[in-house]
């Protein structure tokens, strides 16, 4: 007997990629148990199943980092008061590097983060907690399929009261942009290279490589941009190409990248009437219009 649920849930999460750097992502999660009834005629509830589950998915692999460990570019220090430092040796001076609570972190025993290597480790994480009748769990991974232009980009916010304060965490996002009540395909293909496979930082949490706590080596001002902030669940710092990164003027929550994304925009078009819908992940976002 199987028991499937789709649409579990949705993972928002970042990952580092030897190609593409720091790459914000947003999965969805569908999930099959195989087993046999148990005194309630039941593989499992589903109501357990979409709590349980979802809660582990969300403690493992939701709003961190996943670092592919055994990947020659990776290194990874764990220092005292559970504190993770990790350089990801990228050549032509686009090196990563970070110190964060460990709990920022996923580490992915695999060369690269795929859905494959990635499914692999939430099942056996998953295995661990299943009912003694259940005898195995399918995860699949699915990107959501967007038809038009979309980005991926990778942000902070020290001042969110959960998760999404981790320094690096990320979503894969579509954009709508309306001039003049018109859907500009144009425009939506420029933001989507723009914020390709980007870090957005806030410009109050950038701070000069010489001031970080960590000596990453090797990087400088010219090279890189730094970020450092201190929030509930600790201190946080990173690198990155100055290249992979922009700075905003501002937060980086989904409505304040909507409100930056009109502004910018009206910088670009001769449109009397602007409109945004940002998204962050799959189906949520934030809307902003206003007359130019």
């Amino acid at each position: 007997m199987h028991l499937f649920v789709n649409d579990l849930t949705v993972m928002d999460f970042s990952y580092l990629c030897p190609e593409r750097g720091m790459v914000g992502e947003s999965w969805i999660v569908d999930v099959v148990l195989a087993g046999q009834l148990n005194e309630e005629s039941m593989v499992q509830d589903f109501g357990i199943v979409k709590k349980q589950l979802k809660g582990l998915i969300d403690q493992y692999i939701d709003h961190k980092l996943l670092v592919p460990a055994e990947h020659r570019f990776t290194d990874i220090t764990h220092l005292c008061d559970d504190m993770v430092k990790v350089n990801f040796h990228r050549p032509n001076d686009q090196s990563i590097h970070l110190y964060c609570p460990d709990e920022a972190y996923a580490f992915i025993y695999a060369d690269a983060i795929t859905m494959q290597s990635v499914g692999a480790y939430l099942k056996d994480v998953l295995a661990l907690h299943l009912p003694d009748n259940v005898a195995g769990i399918e995860l699949i991974l699915r990107a959501e399929v967007i038809n038009t232009p979309f980005y991926h980009y990778t942000h902070g916010l020290k001042k969110h009261d959960g998760n999404c304060q981790r320094i690096a965490h990320g979503h894969r996002s579509k954009v709508s942009i309306f001039e003049d009540g018109e859907e500009s395909l144009e425009a939506e293909e420029y933001w989507a290279k723009r914020w390709a496979d980007i870090y957005i930082g806030s410009l109050e949490d950038q701070v000069s490589v010489d001031l970080l706590q960590s000596n990453f080596g090797g990087i400088n001002n010219t090279t890189h941009v730094a970020f450092a902030y201190e929030s509930s669940q600790g201190y946080f710092e990173m690198a990155i190409a100055k290249s992979e990164c922009e700075i905003v003027d501002r937060d980086s929550t989904v409505e304040c990248l909507a409100q930056y994304l009109l502004e910018q925009q009206g910088q670009r078009t001769n449109a009397k009437h602007l409109k945004v819908i940002a998204y962050e992940g799959v189906g949520k976002g934030a809307i902003v219009e206003s007359e130019i």
